[in-house]
């Protein structure tokens, strides 16, 4: 969310960020239910005033029956400004959940995904004598993906993954809790249940199709640890001089891909239930670019570590979601399918989602001041084995296990048929 004040005093830059994100928020109604709100509230302050000065004369004389009903007048107008008040800060609020956040001005603009800009590519695509085969077949051949089972256990986009990729997808946890542990990273496991105001004020629970919704507890279950994990200092005020405090958390994501019915519905790509290692990072505004270009170097040296070939690229204005001021995205080399497809994103908040859930930093004066906010993929667990499958495959069908991985792989250095 951002501040009223800061709106009022750059709204040209406002105005545009609503364009470029292609958000619908009307920005002059916003103002205008601020200052009815502002207004109302006057007015109540004024008539609590006069309430109490008649309360404190009551004590010294007893009222007379024109102060009683003066007394009881006062009440009823407070009463119904009260009222009012509260539907004016509910319609307020509404549309100040829905004012995105302010690109940063490196951040260029365009329509969606197409306006993304390729800032740099890193590794050598993998030469092969046969034609690579995308990972779908290739665990399929293997018994190692077997979406059919669990199709007829739990619907479609789920998956079971057996032998060597089950070992695989522990043995990438290890890997990318060895690298962020170096760097201060303090490791979670997080709640994968929120609260419906809790997601809302992460600015991450719509489209709230795409979620798991249980009435009966009123409980959404997560998309990404980062839900809860960006809400783990929810109203707290946290000491300066323990920032930046970074985190890394393992964890299911659970989403409905209402919106993807006919898209990528072969192998692990898009599933309802996978798992991801997520990076959240709570810093003061002026640490906020550099943790930014942390986490990405993180994920860089990730993809590095299992030698898989990447672009990085600038995420565009319509591509950011609304609490973003920055956005970078990683896409991965996958040659069974010949494309490169987004394994990594990084997040940059700023103030936006600390502002909603009250989380703060003290300063050495005394003062008080909303912590900057980062989040980033560690590890989308699936596609990242989806790419090691396609860029590892060999021509007799078997899958080499990157070297990195084989300290937690149980002695397991290849993904073979079945003797």
């Amino acid at each position: 969310m951002l501040d009223i004040k800061y709106i009022r005093d750059h709204l040209n830059e406002v105005k545009q960020a609503i364009k470029n994100k292609n958000s619908t928020v009307n920005i002059e109604e916003v103002l205008k239910k601020y200052d009815a709100k502002r207004e109302l509230q006057k007015n109540l302050d004024d008539l609590n005033q006069q309430r109490n000065a008649f309360a404190n004369q009551g004590k010294k004389n007893k009222p007379t029956p024109d102060q009683i009903e003066l007394g009881k007048n006062l009440k009823q107008q407070a009463s119904k400004i009260e009222e009012e008040l509260r539907k004016v800060e509910h319609d307020y609020q509404v549309l100040m959940y829905q004012v995105p956040n302010v690109p940063t001005q490196d951040t260029p603009v365009g329509a969606d995904e197409s306006g993304n800009v390729m800032v740099r590519e890193w590794g050598t695509q993998p030469q092969f004598d046969f034609t690579p085969k995308p990972h779908w077949e290739l665990g399929k051949a293997l018994d190692v993906i077997d979406n059919e089972a669990a199709a007829r256990v739990s619907g479609a986009r789920f998956t079971y993954l057996k032998k060597e990729l089950a070992l695989m997808e522990y043995a990438l946890v290890q890997l990318a809790f060895s690298v962020t542990l170096e760097q201060g990273f303090i490791p979670v496991i997080p709640p994968i249940f929120i609260k419906p105001d809790v997601f809302e004020k992460m600015g991450r629970l719509h489209p709230a199709a795409e979620r798991y919704y249980i009435p009966s507890d009123d409980l959404y279950l997560i998309g990404s640890a980062e839900h809860t994990l960006g809400s783990i200092h929810l109203g707290e005020i946290i000491p300066e001089a323990k920032l930046p405090l970074r985190y890394i958390a393992f964890s299911p994501a659970l989403r409905r891909e209402a919106g993807a019915a006919s898209k990528d519905t072969r192998g692990i790509l898009r599933l309802h239930q996978f798992h991801k290692i997520e990076m959240e990072v709570f810093s003061t505004p002026e640490q906020g670019m550099a943790e930014h270009n942390l986490l990405v170097s993180i994920e860089e040296t990730l993809l590095q570590k299992l030698n898989l070939p990447y672009q990085v690229l600038l995420k565009c204005t319509g591509d950011i979601g609304d609490p973003n001021a920055r956005g970078m995205d990683i896409n991965t080399w996958m040659p069974g399918q010949g494309v490169y497809r987004e394994t990594h994103t990084a997040d940059y908040m700023t103030d936006y989602q600390a502002r909603r859930l009250n989380t703060r930093y003290r300063q050495a004066d005394g003062s008080t001041n909303f912590v900057h906010m980062n989040d980033a993929t560690a590890l989308a667990i699936g596609r990242i084995i989806a790419a090691i499958m396609e860029n590892y495959q060999q021509a007799d069908g078997t899958i080499i296990i990157p070297e990195v991985l084989h300290p937690w792989m149980f002695n397991h250095t290849r993904v073979a048929f079945a003797a």
